[in-house]
């Protein structure tokens, strides 16, 4: 129960951030483009890497309470994009490019369909 709390807590506070960033780039930027969301994809895929890194060459305990808090919680929050690009890039040192860039195209493809799927069904029920 103590890893479903650190997970929740940490969505809270990514969440909140990514709220806040999205905002602070409308205003910046205006909405002609989605920077908000690009921000994010790119900061939390930064700092996933960093964090991810930092925990499995400098951390003495592995840090699975961190993990859980800061990358599944608050980079899972503020931008799933972050552990998405993690495990592309596990598959790609693994040896498996071919199945990363897979994963890639199917990821987006398939994503995109999906959103497209949502929008037709309810549009087509109002």
């Amino acid at each position: 129960m103590t890893h479903l709390f650190l997970v929740a807590a940490g969505g809270a506070v990514g969440a909140s951030a990514r709220h806040l960033f999205g905002l602070a780039a409308m205003r910046l930027f205006g909405t002609g483009f989605p920077y908000g969301t690009l921000g994010v994809n790119i900061i939390g895929s930064f700092l996933m890497g960093t964090l991810i890194a930092w925990l499995a060459f400098k951390s003495q305990t592995g840090g699975q309470g961190l993990r859980l808090f800061l990358a599944t919680g608050v980079l899972g929050g503020f931008t799933t994009f972050s552990a998405f690009s993690l495990e592309t890039m596990l598959l790609w040192e693994r040896g498996e490019a071919g199945l990363a860039a897979i994963y890639v195209l199917v990821s987006v493809v398939l994503s995109v369909l999906a959103l497209a799927a949502g929008l037709a069904i309810v549009r087509g029920l109002a």
